[in-house]
């Protein structure tokens, strides 16, 4: 692995833009760091540090950095849309979009289905064994949270075309359109009390995010410290004068949270952290020039999928063996559970490296469609039918988890019940469309 490491890092050209890899994996390890520490496990359950202390939820200004993934998001779908048109210069809309999705959606799903293939055999095994209990059903329960980012994801990617073709048109505009849709869904939502609204802004708010990485990846973020401030004085507004809580993620028994559905105080958010990171820019690339350092980057965005996806695994393997091994759980935000933090952590990256080690080689793509390959005549419509069926399975899995996946136990999704073994079956045959339609009908 070190020598295609520096055998990739190495052929780095020039023009390629090394800050956004540097923000790809900085946003996850950010997400993967968070999770650790904000995990108050206890032998009765698992609860939220932020909860315990929520002194420490102004923190989470600084730690909920996913506007930035989705930003760095947008920015790369971009430029591979754009390329590939350009290598295909006489395909129909149709073979380019399913060749597009295609191409985007093997890193994120190769590695996605593998981890909901061996947790739900695992997960069926512990059922059958009459297993479940304690903290396993919580594991079972818990461990596919992360998923909804995925589900997320695929949206960005089925609508990165028409929503690129808008961002060309109208610029600026295009973003104003979709935060001016989710400040609607939010007024509805909150003064006229419309029920099931706020769920659009899972599309709202996270594709106006997206829309950033448009206007980053043709050089239109020329004021970030401008952007920055005005989207912390937003979020503060909205946080102080409206319905809207401090936590900028999730918090047990909250009445309203800002990330599930998003709200209009995470858009505000999501345009203060791209400020700020747009600011960092120039001296995080005189760092990058470094060849240690950009090897390093460019070894952590080869498995940074694989290290998200099973980093929830690690934690709970960490906490169920000192639970096995009888060593004391202190209770959370004692001075000796924070003693205890960096113990936890070390055995967690352990445990999270050995997995990638397992499961790395699904991250890597499989070959390419060559540019002038025959696509299958409605691949787009295809490709687009799976990307829908890949969304909703695996959203359907991070809420409903495989814990009580024996007993047809189901969990909302926008209104529609959905169960693990459903969620598991739409995720799949999702993929496999995406495959056909990208590979073309003549291929095998």
């Amino acid at each position: 692995m070190g020598s295609r490491v520096r055998e990739l890092a190495g052929a780095t050209p020039a023009t390629r833009d090394r800050y956004v890899d540097l923000l790809r994996v900085a946003s996850l390890a950010a997400v993967v760091l968070g999770h650790w520490l904000m995990a108050a496990v206890t032998p009765d359950g698992v609860g939220n540090l932020l909860a315990v202390v929520p002194a420490l939820q102004p923190l989470t200004w600084l730690l909920q950095v996913m506007p930035v993934f989705f930003f760095v998001g947008g920015f790369s779908h971009a430029l591979s849309y754009r390329s590939l048109l350009r290598k295909r210069p006489g395909g129909s809309d149709d073979s380019v979009y399913s060749a597009f999705l295609r191409a985007r959606l093997q890193r994120l799903l190769r590695p996605t289905t593998v981890f909901v293939l061996v947790w739900g055999a695992a997960a069926l095994l512990v059922q059958l064994l009459g297993g479940g209990g304690g903290l396993t059903g919580v594991t079972l329960r818990m461990v596919t949270q992360p998923l909804w980012f995925i589900g997320i994801y695929l949206a960005m990617v089925a609508f990165t075309p028409p929503l690129l073709r808008l961002h060309e048109r109208y610029g600026w505009g295009a973003f104003a359109a979709l935060a001016g849709a989710a400040a609607a869904v939010d007024v509805l939502r909150f003064a006229a009390g419309v029920p099931y609204v706020e769920f659009l802004n899972f599309a709202f708010v996270w594709l106006a995010v997206h829309q950033l990485g448009f206007l980053r990846a043709d050089g239109r973020v020329r004021r970030p410290a401008l952007l920055a401030g005005a989207g912390l004085a937003a979020a503060c507004a909205l946080v102080a004068f409206g319905p809207y809580p401090l936590s900028m993620v999730g918090m047990p028994g909250e009445k309203v949270s800002n990330m599930a559905p998003p709200t209009l105080a995470l858009l505000a958010h999501g345009l203060w952290l791209v400020g700020a990171v747009e600011l960092l820019r120039a001296p995080a690339a005189r760092l990058l020039e470094r060849p240690r350092v950009w090897r390093t980057v460019v070894a952590a965005n080869g498995v940074a999928m694989t290290a998200f996806l099973w980093h929830l695994t690690a934690m709970f393997g960490v906490y169920g063996a000192l639970l096995a091994l009888d060593v004391p759980l202190p209770a959370p935000a004692s001075a000796a559970w924070w003693a205890q933090v960096p113990l936890r952590i070390a055995c967690a990256a352990a445990l999270t490296a050995a997995l990638v080690a397992a499961f790395r080689t699904f991250e890597r793509p499989a070959a390419p469609t060559a540019p002038g390959h025959p696509a299958a005549s409605g691949g787009g419509p295809l490709a687009a039918l799976g990307a829908t069926l890949c969304l909703l399975g695996v959203l359907g899995l991070s809420m409903v988890g495989f814990n009580d996946l024996l007993d047809g136990r189901t969990a909302l999704l926008i209104a529609i019940p959905v169960s693990a073994p459903a969620a598991v079956a739409m995720t799949l045959g999702g993929w496999l469309l995406v495959e056909r339609a990208g590979r073309g009908r003549g291929a095998r």
